[in-house]
């Protein structure tokens, strides 16, 4: 099993990274911290963060990814060292992502960890607040997921499948609401917006994803796979489709989860956040480190995995289910088989 690392988030302005011996160093101001590299799993800067070309060969010949984005959490560019494993599992990869029958058995098996691990979220919180929320909006929906689960099984081709995301995406998120249970007056949830995110929650979920985009597609890349040829999501230049893919079982039950979290406890408040003259809401600093520490956090807690039948540190599940994907495009296994939480 693969060691927990770190990840290293730099979100302090003018900070600059570089290389001494087998240890990367970081001065903000007067200040040098140290982590030697091999408790380091990967490196995120947000904003402007300095890095010495020597620490960025250093990290590359280490498998160590450096992610570079904006302030506010938007993906710039990332290094990263040659890719691991063998070109026979991508060449496979690449076959099956041109086959529709491939494509429409992973994506089928994809989406269906997605509504299973939605309805966990909203089957727990009407389990645990019943009184606080309009009970009967969860359970229609969660009944509607149930009824979507064996749709897809039987669906025919990758737009049905899709179609079926998209309705039940778009239902989880007519609900949301009810899962903010502290706050109310601050937060209110009413749309999903993306490019910007125009409100708290949203600025707050999109975060979520990125950082979580950054995980999925380091595991991935560490079994061989090619991040940027996905099923669900088709190719798009500059795009790592196949993240993407994978992140859609663990977005409710790890993203989504860790935000309405930190909002019920009251970990971030209404000032916390900023907004702009265009109306994007971003997340000040403060709030991102907070954010980034409970991430942190999280990571180092224990599921259990029903396909593999032990338990497995919430950080390491990401390198599990890239490699039950490349197991299954080896022929190893009959079928990938999704995450489902437990």
């Amino acid at each position: 099993m693969k060691k927990l690392l770190n990840t290293l988030y730099i979100s302090t302005q003018e900070a600059y990274l570089h290389k001494d011996g087998e240890t990367i160093v970081v001065e903000i101001e007067d200040a040098k911290k140290f982590f030697p590299i091999h408790t380091i799993g990967s490196i995120v800067c947000f904003g402007n963060i300095r890095v010495s070309p020597f620490l960025m060969g250093f990290c590359a010949e280490r498998g160590v990814a450096i992610s570079f984005l904006t302030e506010h959490g938007k993906f710039l560019a990332s290094v990263r060292g040659t890719v691991n494993g063998n070109v026979l599992l991508r060449r496979e990869q690449y076959r099956m992502a041109d086959n529709e029958e491939h494509s429409r058995n992973i994506t089928a098996n994809i989406v269906r960890g997605k509504l299973f691990n939605s309805r966990v979220v909203l089957n727990r919180v009407l389990r645990d607040h019943e009184s606080k929320i309009n009970a009967e909006a969860i359970r229609q929906t969660t009944d509607r997921f149930d009824s979507y689960i064996k749709k897809i099984a039987r669906a025919n081709n990758l737009d049905e499948i899709r179609g079926f995301e998209g309705i039940a995406a778009a239902e989880y998120f007519d609900v949301f609401d009810n899962l903010i249970l502290e706050q109310k007056e601050d937060f209110k949830f009413t749309v999903r917006s993306r490019r910007p995110p125009l409100d708290e929650i949203n600025a707050m979920l999109s975060f979520a994803y990125t950082i979580l985009s950054h995980d999925i597609r380091s595991a991935l890349e560490s079994v061989g796979l090619d991040s940027q040829i996905g099923f669900l999501h088709r190719d798009r230049s500059g795009r790592h489709s196949l993240a993407l893919d994978l992140m859609e079982e663990f977005r409710p039950v790890i993203a989504d989860r860790l935000v309405l979290s930190l909002i019920n406890r009251k970990q971030v408040n209404k000032k916390d956040f900023e907004k702009s003259a265009g109306g994007a809401v971003t997340m000040r600093n403060d709030a991102r480190k907070t954010f980034l520490a409970e991430w942190q956090n999280r990571k180092k807690e224990e599921v259990f995995h029903p396909y593999i039948e032990e338990k497995v540190q919430i950080g390491l599940l990401f390198f599990v289910q890239a490699n039950l994907l490349a197991r299954f495009i080896r022929g190893d296994i009959d079928g990938y088989p999704p995450f489902f939480w437990r």
